[in-house]
């Protein structure tokens, strides 16, 4: 039987991820199996272990963070790519003015709820409202979505009018219009990476996964689903 390769990844690869990965399975033999979570979801599932997995994808720092802890081996990080948070309204809505960071701040005090997650982009957007000083308002009219979700779903449903996440988790979701990303004086890059969980079973088979979702060509696609590479 073909070797199988057990991935547990965060969401905003997914469908750069899930458009290379039938070629990966193609030319290398080898069946993957990929659990999807979000971040906050990984971190608890590494932290409480009795999980056998490969790979690991999730944002570098709280990569960084078990590779510290031992959960996955040093020496085996390998960055994928990387995503700006964007902004979406409901489809055909009007776009707000996310020009600089004062528009931002007048857009998220005039609307009439504000969603983020509980990811890395939403724990970054938790702050810059604190730092702006309106985390009282936006507090008030604040939704989410479980670990693992997307803000577009909701957004698209017309339970959240203004939504911000990675912009890779937000382009592919039907019913809501990408208005851009955050002012540059503002913008938090996070990069998304691979590592090899400690004592992995098919550790040859996730490094070899890794050295396909890193080669020019698996860029080309990252890029085209909403990610950088440079």
């Amino acid at each position: 039987m073909a070797a199988e390769i057990k991935v547990l990844s965060s969401i905003a690869t997914r469908e750069a991820y899930n458009d290379l990965l039938p070629e990966f399975e193609r030319v290398s033999g080898q069946k993957v199996t990929t659990t999807w979570a979000g971040t906050v979801d990984i971190m608890k599932r590494m932290a409480a272990g009795g999980e056998d997995h490969d790979l690991v994808i999730i944002s570098s720092n709280e990569l960084e963070d078990l590779i510290k802890q031992g959960k996955i081996a040093t020496g085996s990080r390998a960055d994928l790519a990387k995503s700006e948070i964007g902004v979406a309204v409901k489809a055909g809505a009007p776009k707000p003015d996310i020009s600089s960071a004062e528009a931002l701040k007048s857009t998220l005090l005039a609307a009439k709820s504000v969603g983020y997650t509980s990811g890395p982009s939403g724990v970054y957007m938790g702050n810059l409202v604190e730092r702006m000083g309106i985390a009282v308002e936006v507090k008030a009219k604040f939704r989410s979505v479980p670990s693992g979700g997307t803000i577009g779903t909701i957004v698209a449903a017309g339970d959240c009018e203004i939504g911000f996440q990675q912009v890779s988790e937000l382009v592919h979701i039907p019913g809501i219009d990408y208005a851009g990303p955050l002012p540059a004086d503002i913008q938090r890059v996070t990069i998304f990476s691979s590592g090899i969980q400690s004592g992995a079973e098919n550790a040859a088979g996730a490094k070899a996964l890794q050295q396909f979702l890193t080669t020019p060509a698996a860029a080309a696609v990252m890029r085209k689903h909403g990610l950088e590479t440079s």
